[in-house]
């Protein structure tokens, strides 16, 4: 669908995109924001999706619109089969088609893996609902529109809790382990018309993390545990997600971005 051309000098990646569209919920801020503006440098009209970052989401809008390309900031509860269907609705008559959904919208929370008492049926809820049916949702949604045009991507932004069961709690890792179950699942549904693959990250340091008490501990931390001596940046996932977005022939993959963390010493294991 699209094509590679080459690897600028200055470290751009020229891509056969003007004149398509993507949505990528959970836009605005983070790896969806880098992912956004990736697609909109290569010439992809984006529509930024949010939930609560109208502020964020409309100046990762306005940064992409530098480009030179379309760009909308769209509110919708990706938990809401029914708010799904009518941003997509929405995506479609701005743009007129959509090629690509970036399936990045995820929550989690922070419980820690021996206290299995701690786990209520709240958390279970509050984190499957956002990160496996939201990512069910929005991919069920732009099948047709995406059929209509000839083809499209799916990309699920998953995570290395969901392989390797490490991060924030047993109910969140289950959930990014359904993710990419999913992936595999859709790529065989959808193809060959769509193709659905995913990415798993690591450690990526965004507000997310800066704005905890022990972020530059834990930034440490992640650092040293990792092999390749450094956490992800979002540029790092967008780099990736653009390759995966690019890739004819790739499909029903799950690509881990994290430095080699998931495969180092003692982390497989699980967070202490």
């Amino acid at each position: 669908m699209f094509r590679v051309l080459y690897r600028t000098q200055t470290g751009e990646l020229g891509m056969e995109l003007s004149g398509k569209a993507a949505l990528i919920t959970g836009g605005a801020v983070g790896a969806g924001r880098g992912i956004a503006l990736a697609l909109a440098r290569a010439g992809c009209d984006v529509a930024v999706n949010y939930s609560k970052s109208e502020a964020e989401a409309a100046i990762t809008a306005h940064d992409a619109e530098a480009f030179g390309v379309r760009a909308l900031a769209v509110r919708a509860d990706v938990r809401s089969d029914a708010a799904v269907r009518q941003m997509v609705s929405d995506v479609v008559s701005a743009f007129g088609h959509l090629d690509v959904l970036v399936n990045n919208a995820g929550v989690t929370r922070w419980i820690d893996h021996s206290d299995l008492e701690a786990v209520s049926d709240e958390a279970w809820d509050f984190i499957f609902d956002t990160n496996v049916r939201g990512t069910f949702y929005c991919s069920r949604a732009v099948v047709p529109s995406m059929t209509r045009a000839g083809g499209g991507v799916i990309l699920n932004i998953s995570s290395i809790s969901g392989v390797y069961g490490i991060g924030s709690s047993v109910p969140y890792c289950a959930s990014k382990a359904a993710v990419n179950n999913m992936t595999l699942t859709l790529a065989r549904a959808l193809a060959p018309a769509i193709r659905v693959n995913a990415i798993a990250p690591g450690y990526v340091d965004t507000r997310w993390w800066q704005d905890r008490e022990n972020y530059e501990a834990t930034k440490y931390f992640a650092t040293e545990a990792t092999p390749l001596k450094r956490v992800c940046s979002p540029e790092d996932v967008a780099e990736v997600a653009m390759g995966l977005i690019a890739a004819d022939m790739v499909t029903g993959q799950v690509v881990v971005v994290d430095g080699g963390m998931g495969i180092a010493t003692g982390l497989a294991g699980g967070r202490r």
